[in-house]
């Protein structure tokens, strides 16, 4: 079999389950080939070795039953970097990357205005730790930023697999030196963290629970703990069904843990951004805004104290 006769076989048989049959036809012989998408294009009479053809069987096979193609390479891009994915947390999404652009600007600031000191900052619910190493990398290629002024990093998570992923990415994407900026604690929002920081992000599980539990219906195996809004702190239905049960904790407890003028920025869906902003601006938060992600809709809410 051909990359041409491949591709087209892959097409064929997940056109029903997928939106992009195209796109992820290429993105998985690029991953079965461990090869660049103009090898891809360039290649078509290129012949898959039996094996090849046989793990190409396989992941075709779960494509179809609706299993993302991110969870069957194991790799996801986002920001410019390649991560480690796998079903212990949600596959990065482009509109996250908003999140981690607004946050590179905040924290490249203090770290202008703060030149006799070391920032500190916290990512909680971490999950696979594109964020949080996102935001490191963008720092680190400033100029104006080096090494010893990078801040100190805090990724928090409840999930013991998301944060042994979010280890797993950092210590690929990161060089020993960076790695010693970078902490990693098992955590129920800020239960096990006594510290305070200059800035807090989060992209904490803010989908309503009904529509959660509708998204999981298409196969797509993500996890449910990190998409349902709705629960409390014990892991319950807390009764609501706007998304924001997590958030209005995480709003206060992060309030706790700041320093004077620090910077809350967190991740929202477009259908509960209005509300996540005047629950800040309700309990004494600062500066209240929201930023647009790259469709035009709501996504980032921020305050600071």
């Amino acid at each position: 079999m051909t990359i041409q006769e491949a591709k087209k076989y892959v097409i064929e048989k997940i056109k029903a389950s997928s939106a992009s049959p195209e796109l992820d036809a290429d993105v998985l012989l690029q991953a079965l080939l461990n090869k660049d998408k103009t090898f891809v294009l360039l290649n078509r009479g290129f012949e898959l070795a039996a094996e090849q053809k046989a793990r190409l069987d396989e992941w075709t096979a779960a494509r179809a039953t609706g299993l993302p193609v991110a969870y069957i390479t194991g790799k996801k891009e986002f920001y410019g970097l390649d991560f480690f994915v796998d079903k212990s947390t949600l596959i990065p999404k482009a509109d996250t990357e908003i999140l981690v652009a607004r946050a590179v600007e905040v924290i490249s600031e203090r770290v202008w205005l703060n030149p006799n000191s070391i920032l500190t900052v916290c990512d909680m619910c971490s999950g696979s730790g594109c964020v949080a190493i996102s935001v490191v990398r963008a720092l680190l290629d400033d100029e104006r930023i080096p090494l010893e002024r990078l801040p100190k990093f805090t990724l928090a998570d409840i999930s013991a697999a998301a944060l042994e992923l979010s280890q797993k990415n950092a210590r690929a994407l990161l060089s020993p030196q960076e790695l010693e900026r970078v902490k990693f604690v098992r955590s129920n929002l800020f239960d096990a963290i006594p510290l305070s920081y200059d800035a807090i992000i989060s992209n904490p599980p803010y989908v309503p629970r009904d529509q959660a539990r509708e998204l999981l219906s298409d196969g797509r195996g993500e996890p449910l703990l990190a998409l349902d809004g709705d629960i409390n702190e014990a892991g319950d239905y807390s009764g609501t069904n706007d998304g924001l049960a997590v958030f209005r904790r995480l709003a206060l407890e992060a309030q706790a843990h700041l320093n004077r003028g620090g910077d809350f920025l967190c991740e929202t869906g477009e259908y509960n951004a209005d509300a996540a902003a005047d629950f800040l601006r309700s309990n004494g938060f600062k500066d209240v805004g929201i930023d647009l992600d790259l469709e035009g809709q709501k996504r980032v809410v921020r305050g600071c104290v």
